[in-house]
């Protein structure tokens, strides 16, 4: 893993909300957000669902979804392409006591399936901290100046192939 990706890992691991976004079936990107269940080591992002949501049929008929993030300075967008997984022993382990609120009868209910995110790309924009100052500092220079701000050399953005 290279020290992008690794930067990647490292913001896709500070949220704990995503906003998911499939393709409906009239053509147009529908985005909703959701609870992130786990990021794995290889980027891989899990969320429970309902077996029942729409977002089920627009993933079979479209597996290809972006996730996107954003919180603190910190910008992020995945690509990738989505699975339902429906394995107990998964489901039994990410389980936590605050998904009743959208699963009432519990992690054992036929209703309860896990979606999965294979990456495929990324990129983020990291403007906190002290890459963060060192923007804000460049964003006032350019604006006091009338000109465009010059990033680089701040390492703020890349694109990243997972």
């Amino acid at each position: 893993m290279n020290e992008k990706q690794k930067h990647f890992q490292e913001i896709l691991e500070s949220f704990s909300t995503a906003m998911f976004t499939t393709l409906g079936g009239d053509g147009i990107p529908r985005a909703r957000p959701m609870q992130i269940a786990e990021v794995s080591s290889d980027q891989q992002v899990w969320f429970f669902t309902r077996l029942s949501s729409e977002k089920i049929d627009e993933i079979q008929a479209d597996p290809t979804v972006c996730v996107t993030m954003q919180g603190g300075g910190k910008f992020l967008s995945l690509s990738g392409t989505a699975s339902v997984v429906r394995d107990q022993d998964h489901i039994d382990r990410l389980w936590s006591e605050p998904y009743k609120v959208w699963f009432p009868e519990g992690k054992n209910s036929p209703n309860v399936t896990l979606l999965s995110v294979e990456p495929t790309s990324g990129e983020y924009w990291d403007t906190s901290g002290l890459t963060g100052l060192r923007y804000f500092y460049e964003a006032g220079k350019a604006y006091f100046q009338g000109s465009e701000i010059d990033t680089e050399g701040l390492d703020v953005n890349a694109k990243v192939k997972l």
